[in-house]
């Protein structure tokens, strides 16, 4: 089986071949199987958001004759949500301080939000919603969560996104500070993918 991911985030791509390359024969990013689509993520929830890109990215790749019995399209949308902010920026995460994707400005927007809320305040947790369609219309929809804090600054040098504001209580670290492997091992993504794969089985 080939997966097609409906992304060219590299960095959520490497994490997702990180975790499903050995159920698939190939696992391809847009530009890598040669998809240009540019999908309006509006949708009012990160599984429509998921939903309508895996739709519209299938679509396109069945109609280049890219897919073949089994082959697959796998999106996901995911969202920041904090609790005082009563789930923002959730489904506007990626575009929380702009239209474009600029996470240095979304972080620091979301500081400026919280400035001044005590720690105890501070909850939030990440969701993923992933959609996975198949040639035989057989779709799996999943979202997976993690739970933590948000802190008063950036902290770590790896991850993307929020990563470096979201503290994992268990780990006594933010996602930025864990190498790929520890933030794999307890992540929202790792948490739909695991759901995901219980569905393939």
């Amino acid at each position: 089986m080939k997966l097609i991911i409906a992304s060219n985030n590299r960095h959520k791509i490497d994490e997702i071949k990180a975790m499903l390359g050995h159920r698939f024969s190939a696992v391809l990013g847009m530009r890598e199987a040669g998809l240009e689509l540019e999908v309006e993520e509006n949708a009012e929830t990160l599984e429509g958001n998921a939903r309508k890109k895996a739709k519209e990215v299938f679509a396109l790749a069945d109609s280049m004759g890219l897919l073949g019995s089994g082959d697959a399209v796998l999106a996901d949308d995911t969202g920041l949500l904090v609790d005082v902010l009563n789930g923002a920026p959730g489904v506007r995460s990626a575009r929380y301080a702009t239209e474009g994707h600029d996470d240095a400005a979304n972080r620091a927007k979301l500081l400026w939000e919280l400035n001044g809320v005590p720690e105890r305040e501070r909850g939030a947790h990440f969701a993923t919603a992933m959609v996975l369609v198949r040639k035989d219309d057989t779709d799996i929809e999943a979202t997976g969560r993690v739970y933590g804090r948000i802190t008063e600054d950036e902290r770590g040098e790896n991850g993307f996104g929020y990563d470096s504001l979201f503290f994992y209580e268990p780990m006594g670290k933010t996602f930025a500070e864990m190498d790929a492997d520890e933030k794999n091992a307890v992540s929202h993504r790792k948490n739909a993918l695991e759901l995901v794969l219980a569905a393939l089985d």
